[in-house]
């Protein structure tokens, strides 16, 4: 479960940081608006990884040997995206805070724009779906379902939190987040790798 729930928590930093600057850059956004980007962000976290796993699956039996290994390689390509990302961002905010606010505008919600951020912003719980369908002891040998369940959860909740963080504290930087989810899942990576050499 601790495993699901760190993994949830570097997942969802790429949503995080677009919740936040929603926060921080839109007038007039209240709760109703916060539960949909949220719901947003925490759907499609749920159903990414069921789906990389699924195509995992297809392929498991000339794999599954070489499964902590693919899920290193994975983890930490998208932990180093997330970081790269993430140091580039921050140098250019005025970008970040524009996308963010293309979403919201003359007081309602562009869902096309949300949707297109809810796919972006999940593309590296795909990955990680594809690393659990690969390797089925990872997040603790909780159960595919369980995992996506607790990533989407708990997507929701950061994200609905960000949303109002970004609000309160405009100083917070979405970009220093995603550095931190770049970290966590390359750790991850690293622990998986370790366990299968020692």
């Amino acid at each position: 479960m601790l495993y699901a729930i760190l993994t949830a928590i570097s997942l969802s930093m790429d949503a995080f940081a677009v919740s936040l600057t929603n926060g921080m850059t839109m007038k007039g956004f209240r709760f109703r608006h916060a539960l949909i980007v949220a719901g947003y962000f925490g759907l499609f976290q749920f159903l990414m990884p069921l789906v990389g796993s699924f195509l995992a699956g297809a392929v498991a039996e000339n794999i599954a040997r070489f499964g902590p290994f693919v899920s290193f390689v994975l983890l930490a390509f998208i932990g180093g995206r997330m970081l790269v990302e993430g140091i580039r961002c921050s140098t250019n905010a005025q970008e970040t805070k524009e996308l963010s606010a293309s979403v919201f505008a003359g007081g309602k919600l562009d869902h096309k724009k949300l949707f297109a951020l809810a796919i972006a912003t999940s593309i590296d719980a795909l990955a990680v779906g594809v690393a659990m369908g690969v390797n089925p002891g990872y997040c603790g040998g909780i159960g595919l379902v369980s995992a996506s369940t607790v990533i989407g959860v708990v997507t929701f909740l950061i994200c609905l939190g960000g949303c109002y963080v970004g609000k309160l504290i405009p100083s917070i930087s979405g970009e220093k987040a995603e550095i931190l989810g770049g970290v966590i899942l390359i750790g991850i990576g690293i622990k998986l790798l370790i366990e299968k050499l020692l």
